[in-house]
Formats: C-alpha cells, sequence, structure tokens
C-alpha cells in the first residue's frame, strides 16, 4: 500500500537560504522552461529536453538531474491543460528522486545550490515506521516559514482476514457517519462551524479587497484541515469497531453521491463541501493495512428499504432522522437503518457488492505545490 509520510526538516538559518535560492532558481527554470513550451507549441517531456536541457545547463547552477525533475514538472503541467501558460510561485515544491535525496537513518541528504545539505528531521513514531518502507520521489515543500518533505512510502499491507459479517457505515450530512452497531459520529458541531465559514467567506468575498482575498485563502486551507482531521478521527473509530467485532467493513459506493442525493436548500452547500471521497478513502486505507475487508454497496434505496423485513417503500423514511416500516412497523433512527441494510447487503446480497476497493480511494496523494 502506498502512503505518504510528512516530516519537518531541523533546519539553520544558513540552510534556510540555500534552499530557497535553490526553489526560487528551480521555479525560475520552470516558468522559462513553460514560456517556451507555449511559445513553440512542445508539450512532451521528451521534445522539451531535446529543446531546452543544455541551454539551462548552460544558464543555470541547477544539477542535471534537478533540470530533468524541472523539464518533467512543467511537462505534467500542460497534460492538464494546453491552453493558456502555466506559471509556477517562485516556492512552489521541488520534487526529488533517489538520485538527489537520499534518506539515511534519522537524516536525509538533499541536493541543493552550493552542494548537498544534510538535515535532520521531526515527526511521529507511525511516521517513523512508515520511513522503513520509503520508496520513490519526494516533495520538497515551503510552507509558513518551515520546509517539510513529503515523501512515498510502500507499506505492506496485512493478509485480509476471512469474515462472513460487515459493519455497515452509512456516511451522510446531519451525521457524517453511522454504523450498523448503531454508533452516530454526529455532524452537528462540523455543521454550525462550516456554516459560520460560509457566513464570513461572503463577507470576505464581497470586499474584494487583496487583504480580504489572502484571508480566503487561508481559511479555505483552514478549513480542508479541519475536515481532513474529523475525517482521521472517525474512520480511526470505524476500523477500531471492525478489529473489536472481527468484521468487514461495508461503504456505499459513492460515485456521484452529490448529483444523486437530493436535501433541502439549508443542507446544500455542506452536501457540497464536505469530503465525502476523503472520509471513504481513509476509512479504506486504514482498514486494508489493518488486513480489515472493505466492500462496496450498491447504494440505491438504502434509505428506503427496511433492515427488518426488506420491504422498500419512499414513504418508510418519515423524516431525515426517523425510518418507520410501513410493512412490519420496524421504527428505528433512519441512519442506523441504512447502515443495517448495507451491512446485510454486503454479507447476504453478494450480487449488490459493486466491489473490494474503489479506485477512486486514493490514499494521502503526494501534493505537488505550484
Amino acid at each position: 500500500m502506498k502512503l505518504t509520510t510528512q516530516v519537518k526538516l531541523i533546519i539553520s538559518r544558513e540552510d534556510k537560504q540555500s534552499l530557497l535560492e535553490t526553489m526560487e532558481q528551480f521555479n525560475e527554470v520552470c516558468n522559462g522552461i513553460s514560456k517556451s513550451a507555449f511559445e513553440y507549441k512542445v508539450f512532451r517531456q521528451y521534445d522539451i529536453h531535446q529543446m531546452l536541457y543544455h541551454p539551462i545547463r548552460d544558464c543555470f547552477d541547477l544539477s542535471a538531474q534537478l533540470v530533468v525533475r524541472a523539464i518533467s514538472k512543467v511537462a505534467d503541467s500542460y497534460k492538464l491543460d494546453i491552453k493558456k501558460i502555466r506559471k509556477f510561485r517562485e516556492h512552489g515544491a521541488i520534487t526529488y528522486d533517489s538520485r538527489i535525496l537520499t534518506w539515511k537513518d534519522e537524516e536525509v541528504s538533499i541536493w541543493a545550490i552550493g552542494g548537498r545539505k544534510k538535515f535532520s528531521y521531526l515527526c511521529g513514531e507511525r511516521q517513523k515506521e512508515q520511513l522503513k518502507f520509503q520508496k520513490g520521489e519526494s516533495d520538497l515543500i515551503y510552507k509558513n516559514g518551515d520546509f517539510f518533505l513529503y515523501t512515498t512510502c510502500e507499506v505492506p499491507e496485512k493478509e485480509p482476514v476471512p469474515v462472513e459479517q460487515y459493519l455497515g457505515v452509512d456516511l451522510g450530512i446531519t451525521n457524517i457517519a453511522t454504523d450498523s452497531l448503531e454508533k452516530i459520529y454526529s455532524g452537528s458541531h462540523i455543521s454550525s462551524v462550516r456554516i459560520r465559514n460560509l457566513k464570513l467567506r461572503a463577507k470576505l468575498q464581497s470586499k474584494g479587497t487583496k487583504s480580504a482575498k489572502n484571508l480566503l485563502k487561508k481559511r479555505s486551507k483552514k478549513e480542508r484541515r479541519f475536515a481532513k482531521d474529523i475525517n482521521h478521527q472517525i474512520s480511526k473509530k470505524i476500523v477500531e469497531t471492525a478489529q473489536r467485532h472481527s468484521v468487514g467493513i461495508a461503504l456505499e459506493n459513492l460515485k456521484g453521491i452529490r448529483s444523486r442525493v437530493t436535501v433541502r436548500k439549508g443542507l446544500r452547500y455542506q452536501l457540497h463541501s464536505w469530503a465525502f471521497n476523503d472520509l471513504a478513502g481513509k476509512i479504506w486505507y486504514k482498514a486494508r493495512k489493518e488486513g480489515i475487508e472493505v466492500i462496496l454497496v450498491d447504494p440505491r434505496y438504502t434509505s428506503q428499504e427496511c433492515s427488518s423485513c426488506g420491504h422498500t417503500k419512499k414513504s418508510n423514511r418519515k423524516s431525515q432522522s426517523l425510518f418507520s416500516c410501513q410493512s412490519c412497523g420496524y421504527t428505528v433512527h433512519a441512519d442506523i437503518n441504512a447502515a443495517c441494510v448495507i451491512s446485510s447487503r454486503a454479507a447476504v446480497n453478494r450480487p449488490n457488492v459493486v466491489g473490494e476497493q474503489s479506485p477512486n480511494y486514493k490514499p494521502l496523494p503526494l501534493g505537488r505545490g505550484g
């Protein structure tokens, strides 16, 4: 399983300046490459290399491999859009490979202008364990005055344990997640925070000043961190529950959830802003890491089907929180009923199972700075 591990570099003022100069020159080169690539309509990495590699080497202090990485970064950016010139921030990320960045015990060696630099770094015990399986590229990122490395680690998965039962998990808005053992992860506090942020965002947007725009960016990043932190906490608890009961985990296939689900006007912002896929992805990778099977089921009518008798009718769902079967009279919290339906579909009605994993649930991809 590929995971991304983050560490913070311990760095002197002198070395910090050296890395900043390297980053600035690297992104200056990227902007120069981008300008030429756009002007001559040359976007393939091989063609850009043939056209610009030697002129860049003659004019700049970057190592051969960093020039290659700069060309690669520009070529990758034009895969997204060739209709407009791509621009790179002065302190945008540098992607290093094993030829210009080496991990050794609790130290990392990085190529910079003026020669290689060795740095110690800070990280938690879990990250240290993951770094034993470090493999591939590392991103050097400058953020809030500090340098961080994000690196790929291929952590071995535990062999999945065969199970007959599954913990059904229903993802929602009012309640972020509900499991089939009747544990509800409420979203009331989260909703109030997001609504407050929405009002603040509208106020800042109406101002339109540069400082307001900068504050908007900061608030947006803070909100994303908030969502990811909540999702980490919930996913951890769900996986721990499955471990304690020796069961697998069943999730709804979330593809198209935003276009599929209809909600009242007051909840539309929350539907479109909450990171459903991020939560499902975190459940997936934490579970697979522990050898817990995760499967996806067909989400259709999970809110209308009775988990007791199977009767399916729209009127069974009395309200957002109440489910009352029109056939057998079974009454329960609507989200708990949906989670139980998901659980039973996974365990009994296997034709409803979509697959053991979704290609959309990618654990912690590398964040490439622009």
